[in-house]
């Protein structure tokens, strides 16, 4: 990583895994996550907790990448939320334009070349009805251009411990499932547009197998977060 917040990092994962406790996190296939070097985890997001759930429950540091607003709040609450998201190796990032996306894929693919790992979901929001949505191509051009492996991960009852519109958390079972690696280099022989399309939509195929979500046809709105 680029900063020196890994005391801080550390702490608050102690306290995240304390309190997730409360909420029986199961954890399957982690052996599949890579112990070191870049790795790509690339999941379906069903709410704000995802982002916390991950890096508390992989035992390596993951970077994700989080709304450019989160860290520019005034008063107390604002500053909260900055150290918060910077303990937790977020990202700052604004979204929109085509430009302000790749800046974004920019960020993320010096995370892993510094051989860290990132995370990344795919469908580009949240899904606010539950299902999973067709995966936009950002995940494969990382992983073309990195070498990075793509470890799918399918997060089930996330939904139900922060439905959508509520401001507090609730108890309710989660599980987070760590799918098997895929490599890039068996995309490598296709035109690269192909490549980047095909990766991806294996990666959302084990996603879905994971979590076991319906597939929707299209990709999710933009305005749904």
């Amino acid at each position: 990583m680029r900063d020196d917040g890994s005391v801080s990092y550390a702490l608050l994962r102690l306290v995240l895994r304390a309190l997730m406790r409360l909420w029986r996190v199961r954890v399957e296939g982690l052996e599949n996550v890579p112990r070191s070097g870049a790795v790509l985890l690339a999941s379906n997001h069903l709410s704000f907790i995802d982002s916390l759930l991950i890096p508390v429950v992989v035992p390596r540091r993951v970077a994700f990448l989080a709304k450019a607003e989160y860290f520019e709040g005034r008063g107390l609450r604002g500053a909260l939320t900055r150290v918060w998201f910077r303990a937790l190796g977020a990202v700052p990032v604004r979204r929109g334009s085509h430009g302000e996306a790749m800046a974004s894929l920019l960020v993320a693919l010096e995370v892993l070349r510094d051989g860290d790992g990132f995370g990344i979901y795919p469908e580009g929001t949240r899904s606010r009805d539950g299902r999973l949505y067709r995966g936009r191509t950002g995940v494969a051009w990382l992983a073309l251009a990195s070498g990075a492996p793509v470890v799918p991960v399918g997060l089930v009852g996330t939904d139900k411990v922060q439905p959508v519109g509520s401001r507090r958390p609730h108890l309710a079972p989660v599980t987070v499932r760590f799918g098997a690696p895929l490599s890039a280099a068996a995309y490598e022989s296709l035109a690269a547009g192909a490549a980047r399309r095909a990766l991806t939509d294996d990666v959302m195929a084990a996603v879905a197998a994971l979590s076991g979500q319906e597939v929707a046809p299209g990709y999710a709105p933009t305005s749904s977060r």
